[in-house]
């Protein structure tokens, strides 16, 4: 197999990238800062401030407390809660495909590199599987920008929840603003979006065509004396008949 490790630097770095953006699109899931509220009633919210997430809506209270969270109230946002906006059904959704794509996408990138780097005989394409790297790492990335960009336009726009009486969550927030989650998945989206972008760039080395030599294989004596034979007579030289008869003595 033709030796391809010099080719393939720039896909090591969007290994590296892709698999950074895949960890920062885990951790943006699981955090409950994606909307921070800043409230004015502090009776049951001490700190005047809440949190909702993709998964909780949390809040540090001195009456409410959730066991072991010592003083932080959550309650959990589940898919099939009537008052769930559709911003935070397509972040449960979209989210988890997304980190499955993107897995998917990296484990496909390692295999690519291992047959780029150490020339494995019996390997698919290499352009191929590149390619692949990179359509996954690109719709992973896809999958993540739409919930993150609706619910960063759910808070500039000031979009509330209706909230059941259990969470204890005021109707509607004094203010709110964007949460270190959003920021953090967006980062994470932005590296996963240059990390498919190099591997689908992939391109393979222009071959040198070979010489009339490594065509015919001539790796023998004989071969070798044929060939310069050959190339003497087609330059325009005549054989000798005297040689040629002392030859066959």
């Amino acid at each position: 197999m033709t030796y391809l490790a010099h080719t393939a630097h720039a896909q090591l770095v969007a290994l590296w990238l892709g698999c950074v953006g895949w960890t920062l699109t885990a951790v943006a899931l699981g955090l409950i800062q994606w909307r921070v509220w800043q409230v004015s009633d502090r009776e049951v919210i001490s700190s005047g401030v809440a949190w909702v997430g993709v998964w909780r809506a949390c809040f540090n209270s001195h009456t409410l407390v959730t066991p072991g969270f010592r003083v932080m109230h959550c309650k959990y946002i589940s898919l099939t809660e009537a008052f769930t906006p559709p911003e935070i059904m397509a972040g449960q959704i979209l989210m988890l495909l997304s980190l499955l794509v993107g897995l998917c996408g990296n484990a496909v990138g390692v295999y690519a590199l291992r047959n780029a780097y150490f020339g494995l005989e019996k390997s698919p394409p290499i352009r191929l599987v590149f390619s692949t790297t990179g359509a996954l790492c690109l719709l992973a990335a896809g999958m993540s920008l739409i919930p993150l960009l609706w619910n960063l336009s759910s808070v500039v726009t000031n979009q509330t929840i209706k909230f059941p009486p259990e969470f204890k969550m005021p109707p509607a927030p004094d203010s709110q603003r964007v949460g270190v989650g959003i920021g953090v998945g967006l980062v994470g989206t932005v590296l996963m979006i240059f990390s498919g972008i190099t591997f689908c760039t992939y391109r393979l080395p222009v071959r040198s065509q070979p010489s009339l030599r490594e065509e015919l294989h001539l790796d023998s004596p004989v071969q070798s004396a044929t060939y310069n034979r050959g190339a003497f007579t087609s330059s325009g030289g005549k054989d000798n008949p005297a040689f040629e008869a002392q030859e066959h003595l």
